[in-house]
């Protein structure tokens, strides 16, 4: 099922979050900060479909669940990790290529981009409150693929975390807990999850929201995830070559003695 009247409301109300947090980054000088909004964006957008939406089944309140514990934990780990730091020296070199006038520019170019990528990307959490089915295996699949994607995440972040902290690891590489198996476990697991929305809006009939997950993987794989994170770190740190010679970029799998292709 699909309501043009209540996706159109969704986004309303992520470019008006977007508009508010673009006007408090104005003083500050530091776009970072809107890391840490996308997946509250999310959050909303769940919290306006399920608001609403004419009727609920039980997967609404499932989506509902599953959405506030994976969006808050990552916005929770993303805020204090930042807090602090100065701008993430991505948003450092979007700065430079778009100054003069960053400061205007930055509502369209950083804010109101990932705010409507989230709407478009939400079509799943549409799909699956608005559908009217009762539960069916694909949920109970959905519900264990979640699960798999968050533990991915949130294990991941913390092994990083803990890494990072560490003065002893300074210009290592973390090849051990979930990062021997895969370079990106975090990113790995956020297809998951978001996968796992897909198929909860699968069980619900509403098959036509697959691009929610085929834009989220396209971001991790070729835009902002892997490859961006991955363009110079070679360079950076030089041990980081050998660890993607043995070590898969994405999907977990066993330690390679050699370069093989992922």
């Amino acid at each position: 099922m699909f309501d043009i009247h209540i996706y159109a409301v969704g986004l309303a109300v992520v470019l008006s979050i977007a508009v508010t947090a673009w006007l408090v980054s104005i003083p500050k000088q530091n776009v970072s900060f809107v890391d840490s909004l996308w997946s509250l964006f999310f959050l909303a957008l769940t919290l306006v479909y399920i608001t609403w939406a004419p009727t609920l089944e039980a997967r609404a309140y499932i989506l509902l669940f599953v959405v506030t514990v994976w969006a808050t934990r990552l916005s929770v780990f993303i805020t204090l990790r930042n807090r602090g730091q100065p701008e993430d020296r991505r948003y450092q070199a979007i700065r430079a290529e778009n100054e003069p006038g960053f400061w205007y520019k930055s509502l369209y170019i950083v804010f109101g981009l990932q705010a409507v990528l989230a709407w478009i990307i939400s079509l799943p959490l549409l799909g699956g409150i608005l559908g009217a089915s009762p539960l069916g295996l694909l949920d109970y699949a959905a519900v264990l693929l979640w699960l798999v994607g968050f533990g991915f995440e949130a294990i991941g972040d913390q092994q990083l975390a803990a890494f990072k902290a560490n003065p002893a690891n300074k210009g290592q590489v973390l090849d051990r807990g979930l990062w021997r198996y895969t370079r990106h476990p975090n990113y790995f697991g956020e297809a998951c999850i978001w996968w796992g929305f897909y198929l909860f809006a699968l069980s619900a009939g509403a098959w036509w929201s697959i691009i929610g997950p085929i834009l989220v993987t396209i971001l991790l794989l070729r835009v902002s995830g892997v490859s961006l994170l991955e363009k110079d770190i070679g360079e950076r740190r030089p041990a980081y070559r050998d660890y993607i010679q043995r070590t898969n970029a994405f999907f977990p799998g066993p330690p390679r003695a050699s370069a093989e292709s992922d």
